[in-house]
């Protein structure tokens, strides 16, 4: 006669107690924008700002647009690509347009100066400006985007990236990151604040300040329709 184990036996009699839940290991969420979404949203984008790009420079930041809120990472999703909408015209955008500024970014103080020959105008996507933020950019990033500013113009990859690290790492006149407003349910007016809070946000009766918010949350209110997404409270600034 053959041996019943302790297990098989107590398979049968139904006595065996429960084992403890394994924890599932952390999974990497697919990107959430599609192809198909950016293409309808950026139908005349220049060349060089690609679908391919925006996902690989997102790989360096696996919050964004991820942190377990379903409907909270949509939303930041759709933000992040209407301040982009704002920043640089569209995607169409490499370079600041108005030439007549590009001197002005040069903030020299304790600890701040500027690289001999170098301009720190609106770069990239979300057009990264201020000689500051190209040496913090840089130092984040592995580069030396303080001496070589125009890396952001000239490298797809360099250019996605300052984009994602601003929205992820950079406060800018905000009290937090325009990724923390999203997430900590401020709102697509946080956003702004964090991009351009003291030329829009500070500026009430100011005509130009309000198109420009007006621009940024007709963007956003599209983005949001594509991702199918409601676009949440506190749009303004």
């Amino acid at each position: 006669m053959k041996s019943i184990s302790a297990v098989s036996l107590c398979l049968l009699l139904g006595a065996c107690a429960s084992a403890p839940p394994v924890a599932k290991a952390p999974t990497t969420q697919a990107f959430m924008l599609s192809r198909a979404q950016f293409e309808q949203l950026f139908p005349q984008r220049i060349p060089f700002y690609t679908y391919e790009g925006l996902v690989a420079a997102a790989s360096a930041y696996p919050r964004f647009a991820n942190n377990g809120d379903a409907q909270r990472d949509r939303q930041e999703m759709a933000a992040f690509l209407a301040n982009l909408m704002q920043e640089s015209d569209s995607l169409r955008a490499v370079r600041e347009y108005n030439k007549a500024a590009y001197d002005h970014y040069c903030r020299q103080g304790p600890g701040e100066s500027c690289a001999p020959g170098q301009q720190y105008y609106g770069r990239g996507p979300i057009q990264l400006s201020w000689n500051y933020n190209y040496l913090l950019a840089g130092q984040a990033l592995g580069l030396d985007l303080w001496a070589n500013p125009d890396l952001v113009a000239t490298d797809a990859t360099v250019a996605w990236k300052t984009a994602l690290w601003y929205w992820m790492e950079r406060p800018g006149p905000a009290p937090m990151t325009a990724h923390e407003a999203m997430h900590r349910g401020i709102g697509f007016g946080g956003t702004i604040r964090a991009i351009n809070g003291i030329v829009e946000c500070d500026k009430p009766g100011d005509a130009t300040a309000e198109r420009r918010i007006a621009r940024r949350v007709a963007f956003y209110t599209q983005a949001a329709r594509v991702l199918e997404v409601p676009v949440g409270p506190n749009l303004g600034c």
